[in-house]
């Protein structure tokens, strides 16, 4: 297959990426003239897909850290960075806002570009990190030492062709690939058509060691990528298995299709609104939708959260016999969080079985019979059990029995969540949910087949 239009329509223009190096060298020589004059002993370095160019079309975002020396003490390097990368901020008319990582750190925007100014230290090798960020500049460093010509168009396919499929992202939300995974793929691999002929034969446990440091044994992850400028890290460890399974099938999908230049672009969706609530109607299945407020909080907080409240959740209901067919989660990521249930059965007959003791053990069941009653006890297989009246047996009572005061403790929810929960929480139609997010939950395998 030709890649060069595709390439045409994902790589940064000329006009991108002068602007791009006008911002960065602006804001890299502004930092390092302010470490001089304030005579504080820092390099300043540019990091990231854009000083590997392998940045994406309207995706180069400037990451410019600043490496203290390794003896510099913890909160020296905090205060020096803040401060550097404030005056930054004031310099170029950008609004601080402040992430942490290891350690604070600043996220601003200057002249249309997405900017992290982050504090590290000057390490040479893995053995010397001090805080997770460190690996960054040897990253970069790593990666454009080991490409050869051309391969950086090779990562660009390879992350659009991820991000076209749902696995790209190593953030929480997504749980994806991230970029540097991409590119040691490219490395090892050789090329974007290599790597996906590759993946069709990953089995769980893969193994890719650059370096051949022979570390892999200590990791127990779907795909076990050794970092190269550090022995005891996998790449590959922020990756969720369900997505490296998506990679895997997209792959074969591809490899076999007609439609292969389909697959670098955004996926072609009927959002009907009268066509997508037909299709619920026709599956027959009972649906409970609820709305809450979510609190202020960082997106890689907030979305491991709500993804425990909604299997919190859907295990309570089937714990009480509810069947649930599926569940799954939404976020505008300002104000809503929703969670869909959609019901094999959300409605249960009055009674219920409670199994006791088997009746080999004679004191548990004399306690059983003392507490139920001797006439209301029988077996069933080789337990001693008794029927009696359920609590619940509609699952929106139950569900409204839990996110209460009293009662929100019968499940797990996440602990920043729980008050909204109690205080907001509402049952909604189901017409009143993003139509994106019911495409999803309606035909979850569509990203990774054209």
């Amino acid at each position: 297959m030709d890649y060069e239009a595709i390439l045409k329509d994902i790589k940064p223009t000329e006009d991108e990426k002068n602007h791009i190096d006008e911002v960065s060298s602006s804001i890299m020589n502004f930092l390092q003239d302010m470490c001089g004059s304030n005579d504080i002993d820092a390099q300043v370095n540019l990091v990231g897909s854009v000083a590997k160019n392998t940045a994406l079309k309207g995706k180069s975002d400037i990451d410019i850290f600043i490496a203290f020396p390794l003896d510099t003490d913890k909160k020296d390097l905090k205060d020096y960075g803040l401060k550097l990368a404030h005056a930054c901020c004031d310099e170029f008319d950008g609004i601080p806002e402040h992430h942490f990582a290891s350690h604070p750190y600043v996220t601003t925007h200057i002249k249309g570009c997405e900017v992290d100014i982050v504090p590290c230290y000057a390490i040479e090798d893995g053995s010397q990190l001090k805080s997770a960020v460190d690996r960054t500049i040897l990253h970069t460093r790593y990666v454009k030492e080991k490409l050869n010509e051309g391969q950086d168009d090779e990562i660009l396919l390879l992350k659009r062709f991820m991000a076209m499929t749902g696995t790209y992202g190593s953030e929480f939300k997504v749980g994806g690939f991230a970029g540097y995974l991409c590119e040691l793929l490219i490395i090892h691999y050789g090329n974007f058509e290599n790597t996906l002929k590759a993946a069709i034969n990953w089995k769980f446990g893969e193994i890719i060691d650059l370096e051949e440091y022979g570390t892999s044994g200590q990791f127990n992850d779907p795909l076990i990528v050794i970092d190269p400028t550090d022995e005891n890290r996998n790449v590959g460890a922020a990756l969720r298995l369900d997505k490296m399974a998506e990679f895997i099938q997209s792959a074969r999908n591809y490899i076999s299709s007609d439609n292969k230049e389909d697959y670098f672009y955004p996926l072609k969706r009927n959002l009907n609104k009268d066509d997508i609530l037909n299709e619920f109607k026709s599956r027959n299945s009972d649906l409970i939708a609820l709305r809450f407020d979510i609190p202020d909080m960082p997106l890689d907080t907030l979305h491991p959260q709500l993804k425990k409240t909604c299997e919190a959740l859907e295990r309570k209901l089937n714990d009480e016999e509810f069947n649930v067919f599926k569940a799954d989660y939404w976020s505008d990521e300002i104000i809503n969080g929703v969670i869909l249930l959609e019901m094999a059965s959300s409605k249960l007959n009055d009674i219920t079985v409670n199994v006791g003791p088997k009746v080999f053990i004679n004191n548990a069941c004399e306690n059983f019979v003392k507490k139920y009653g001797r006439q209301n006890c029988y077996v069933q297989g080789d337990f001693l059990v008794h029927s009696q009246k359920r609590e619940f047996n509609n699952a929106v009572d139950l569900i409204s029995h839990i996110f209460t005061k009293e009662n929100i403790g019968l499940i797990k929810v996440g602990k920043n969540l729980k008050k909204n929960l109690i205080n907001t929480y509402e049952f909604i139609d189901v017409e009143d949910i993003d139509l994106e997010f019911l495409d999803d939950f309606l035909n979850p395998g569509q990203y990774i087949v054209r």
